[in-house]
């Protein structure tokens, strides 16, 4: 047994629920197996939540004695686990950078209720390098991954490790299942009724104080791009504050029936995070993410009845939204999981713009938000400049 499990085993409380994370290098493709893998359990009817790590770490400046961020990480990995594990999850499968030097503790401190698998992901480095190179990266960060790439395979901290080299993602998932023993062996593998939401049981956290401010709007209006400038612009003020993108703190499927849009999820997982960055020093949140009905933020308000919530929506015309989807489709923009655009086929975006422009319509008529602005022929710049005076001036 090596060294991280002997650890984890010591922590270990009763009836744990079964948590797959997979790790390795940038560009080894964690993030796309996670997904893939994820879709089809959910598929197969198991009641699932995903995460990405490097969701959970957005605070900025770090603080001195957590420079890489890895005890934020790994207090919120566990309030999330806590949260899925609360709405009836059968299991859990992250995504992100974990390894034998960095963090290792805190995390395990943090996910003692959970069975958890190590699968390391590994590919040669001609196959790594030209990854890497697709996505933009410079020689010198290249390299540096290189290196820890063959630091970690000079490791066993992993509980399997499965060669990516030459292998479809379908193939690889394949050698995962095999060798997990086809994780995460549930007797049963089918779901409930999926109309639980109203019998969540959620635990309560300490109220937490400070200002969110909340980015949303319909499809391909700019909500994340927007969001990360005004996060940046805040940063510079010299003000310590943290980033939150909804929909990838939100990954549980089934989705219920009597809560569509996953708001319960979203909420608490919200206020567990916060309630981490507050105490890590951050003062506001900037958060984007859809919500298209007034009701619905009184879950959200119940949850943090001791934050300033902000809510600013962002429009577009409708053919503003049409060019900016169909971009999206084409590859523009951060590569995310569950990402509902990217190398869709043209079909698929006209239906998603259709529904786009309807949403965007129902907004407008409905006034949702404190503010709106109007992104029609102005920069992201602009657009995040015009935000940050609004909300200064209270208005």
């Amino acid at each position: 047994m090596n060294e991280m499990n002997r650890y984890s085993d010591g922590l270990k409380t009763s009836n744990p629920i079964p948590l797959l994370w997979v790790c390795g290098p940038s560009g080894v493709g964690k993030s796309t197996v996670g997904w893939q893998f994820f879709s089809q359990l959910e598929q197969s009817g198991i009641r699932i939540g995903y995460l990405d790590i490097d969701q959970l770490g957005m605070c900025y400046p770090a603080p001195v004695s957590d420079p890489e961020r890895h005890h934020i990480k790994a207090k919120n990995l566990g309030e999330m686990v806590t949260t899925f594990k609360a709405a009836g999850a059968h299991c859990i499968l992250v995504s992100g950078v974990v390894d034998e030097i960095h963090g290792v503790r805190d995390y395990f401190e943090h996910i003692s209720q959970t069975d958890l698998t190590l699968c390391r992901l590994r590919a040669d480095h001609d196959i790594l390098a030209e990854r890497l190179a697709n996505r933009g990266l410079e020689s010198s960060q290249i390299d540096a991954t290189l290196r820890e790439s063959d630091t970690l395979d000079r490791s066993d901290f992993a509980d399997v490790c499965i060669d990516t080299s030459g292998s479809t993602v379908s193939e690889v998932i394949q050698l995962l299942d095999g060798q997990t023993g086809s994780w995460p062996a549930l007797s049963g593998r089918t779901s409930s009724s999926n109309s639980q939401a109203s019998t969540m049981r959620f635990p309560s956290l300490p109220d937490t104080p400070g200002m969110i401010l909340w980015i949303c709007g319909t499809t391909g209006v700019g909500k994340s791009t927007v969001g990360w400038r005004v996060f940046e612009e805040v940063r510079k003020a010299g003000i310590t504050a943290a980033f939150v993108d909804l929909e990838q703190i939100s990954f549980y499927r089934p989705v219920p029936d009597n809560d569509p849009e996953n708001h319960q999820i979203k909420a608490h997982n919200l206020a567990g995070l916060w309630q981490t960055f507050h105490e890590s020093g951050a003062r506001c949140l900037i958060v984007v993410g859809p919500i298209n009905h007034a009701d619905a933020i009184q879950t959200y308000t119940e949850v943090l009845p001791e934050t300033s919530l902000r809510l600013c929506r962002l429009h577009a015309g409708s053919e503003q939204l049409r060019h900016r989807i169909r971009l999206r489709g084409k590859g523009l923009g951060p590569r995310i999981a569950g990402d509902e655009l990217r190398g869709k086929p043209d079909t698929a975006l006209q239906q998603i713009t259709e529904r786009a422009v309807e949403t965007a319509q129902e907004l407008q008529r409905n006034a949702l938000g404190d503010l709106c602005i109007d992104t029609g022929n102005r920069s992201v710049e602009e657009v995040a400049q015009m935000i940050l005076a609004e909300v200064d001036g209270g208005s």
